[in-house]
């Protein structure tokens, strides 16, 4: 999370490309060049917040190829298009699939930098927010199973009489199981829980992390 920032650049035209690295060292970020979408996949880039400076159209893959394609490779790097070709329908279709920002060239220098500063924001942003998931994963991952069924119920808002029949065990029991969650999960109200829950549902949702469906048989007193 503290490595500097590092963009990467996709775009055939060499000399173009030569100019854009110029313009980032000159402003001080660090940027790395690739003259198509394979040579930048034959060199996965390193695990540093970035983004792709992504040309349109290039020989082989596609600009736009290679950004419907970082899901499934498991680059989650934010994309910001600069091309020589575009056009609304273009730009509407790379904005819907996620890119941070659809520039043409030529293109001004302050509106480069401060897209470039967008994408950054949101690697950061994202990377934060995957790290908080799989900290959270590890946490809920130590309650037992009945402690599991116990969270789902109190973020449900049952009572502890009614989560007690439910699981066909005594008040008290649950009454403990709800104090070993609180413990375990660090937090010291219902609230809490039901945020946690929510962030829970959005990491699955995002693909951050796979929830499995448990049917558990209810554990007895």
């Amino acid at each position: 999370m503290n490595a500097k920032p590092l963009i990467h650049v996709v775009d055939d035209d060499e000399s173009l490309r030569a100019a854009l690295l110029r313009l980032l060292a000159a402003a001080r970020i660090d940027a790395r060049g690739y003259a198509s979408a394979g040579e930048f996949l034959l060199n996965p880039p390193e695990d540093r917040p970035g983004c792709l400076l992504l040309d349109l159209k290039m020989p082989g893959p596609s600009g736009m190829e290679l950004h419907a394609a970082l899901p499934s490779l498991g680059i989650t790097l934010p994309v910001v298009f600069l091309t020589g070709h575009g056009d609304v329908h273009t730009g509407v279709r790379a904005m819907k699939g996620g890119a941070v920002d659809f520039l043409t060239k030529p293109v001004e220098r302050e509106t480069l930098l401060i897209a470039l500063q967008r994408a950054v924001e949101r690697d950061i942003a994202q990377r934060a927010a995957r790290d908080e998931a799989r900290k959270l994963a590890a946490r809920f991952a130590v309650l037992s199973e009945r402690e599991r069924l116990v969270f789902d119920r109190i973020v449900d808002g049952l009572l502890n009489k009614q989560i007690a029949d439910y699981l066909g065990v005594s008040e008290r029991t649950v009454k403990a199981d709800r104090a070993q969650v609180m413990a375990k999960l660090g937090v010291s109200s219902t609230a809490e829980l039901g945020r946690i829950a929510e962030r829970l549902k959005r990491s699955a949702a995002d693909g951050c992390l796979r929830l499995m469906q448990r049917n558990v048989t209810p554990e007895r007193d």
